[in-house]
């Protein structure tokens, strides 16, 4: 195992494209880390330049503490996962398993014990002596991840390695690479614009927007504690109700003004944001039709229902603003113009004109 430390990487192309900025990250020894972000927030890139496979306009990076700009990324001691499998098509399983052993001028013996002891691990056995064109999707992914893990690395590296596969290869496949860390407690580094794989493999997550860090967390500290708007409009599914209002401070409550609507929020907020345009953001599964002690109310008009299966999702407006609520799907709405929902206090957001959270 091995810790890994960015201490502000840059990266730069030409024409001062600069898509890596001032990168700051220590991620501790057998730490499953997720990269989280938009295409072209630049989270392949850290990745690449972690592998060596692209080079550093600035600063460094560690791995164990020593600094490894300059060295190729077969001293590195790290394995990559590719999003195409980049298998070799006219080797079996066994051969683009073992052909990095080969390269190293492993004994054949030795190749086959530790071939066969990865395929094992990984369910491919069975399948050692096919070639590539007769596997799966889902096959295929595994040949690579056991390609990576033949050579015991320091660091397992995968970039957006289920982007290819269908929606239930993906699941499938997330249960068998959380297990594999679970057993193997390697260092892994893992990319991705799936916000669902993120908030299922990482023990840390860290949120990437324009090259710049925006928030690093567990996956609760991301979803419940978001330090500004754009990491809590990112994560969840459906999105965050983000409603713009007013806050007003009547009689000791704090309140936010949305059109002629108040909406108590029982929050501890300085005073001196008596007055100020905030944004409320809300998440749809934190909405209830019936009220419980503490809970405030809001009013929405309702636009249209769409049935989920156990739940259903309510489109609606609030003073010409979108909103949308994820209820269950027993309660009738057929016909309703008009609903008012209720939500904990605690569960809210807030934030300030800069998109910070108050």
């Amino acid at each position: 195992m091995a810790t890994v430390t960015f201490k502000k990487v840059n990266k730069v192309y030409s024409g001062n494209a600069h898509i890596v900025k001032d990168f700051d990250l220590d991620i501790e020894s057998g730490e499953f880390v997720v990269f989280l972000g938009p295409s072209g927030c630049g989270k392949s890139t850290t990745l690449r330049m972690l592998s060596g496979l692209e080079d550093i306009t600035s600063g460094e990076v560690l791995i164990d503490g020593e600094v490894v700009n300059e060295l190729d990324p077969k001293e590195r001691n790290i394995a990559m996962v590719f999003q195409s499998y980049a298998l070799y098509p006219h080797m079996t399983v066994e051969e683009n398993i073992g052909f990095s052993l080969k390269m190293e001028g492993k004994k054949k013996l030795e190749i086959e014990k530790e071939v066969r002891r990865v395929s094992d691990m990984l369910q491919l056995t069975p399948l050692l002596k096919r070639k590539p064109k007769a596997l799966s999707g889902g096959q295929r992914q595994r040949v690579a991840m056991g390609r990576a893990m033949v050579r015991t690395p320091n660091v397992f590296l995968f970039d957006e390695p289920l982007s290819n596969l269908d929606a239930k290869l993906r699941n499938s496949m997330r249960a068998e690479i959380k297990e594999l860390h679970k057993k193997n407690k390697k260092t892994t580094v893992y990319v991705t614009h799936d916000q669902v794989e993120a908030m299922t493999l990482a023990d840390k997550v860290v949120i990437l927007r324009d090259g710049v860090i925006e928030q690093v967390g567990t996956p609760y500290e991301v979803y419940h504690q978001p330090v500004n708007q754009f990491v809590a409009s990112f994560i969840g599914t459906p999105s965050m109700n983000l409603i713009q209002g007013k806050l007003i401070h009547e009689h000791g409550i704090w309140c936010i003004l949305i059109g002629e609507q108040k909406i108590i929020l029982n929050k501890l907020i300085d005073i001196n944001r008596n007055g100020e345009m905030v944004t409320l953001g809300l998440r749809p599964t934190d909405l209830f039709t019936v009220s419980k002690d503490g809970m405030t109310s809001i009013n929405l008009s309702v636009v249209s229902c769409e049935l989920l299966g156990s739940t259903q999702q309510i489109n609606a407006r609030i003073c010409n603003q979108s909103f949308v609520a994820e209820i269950d799907s027993d309660i009738s709405v057929n016909g309703i113009e008009d609903i008012e929902l209720f939500f904990q206090p605690q569960s809210c957001h807030l934030f300030d004109g800069d998109g910070r959270v108050i």
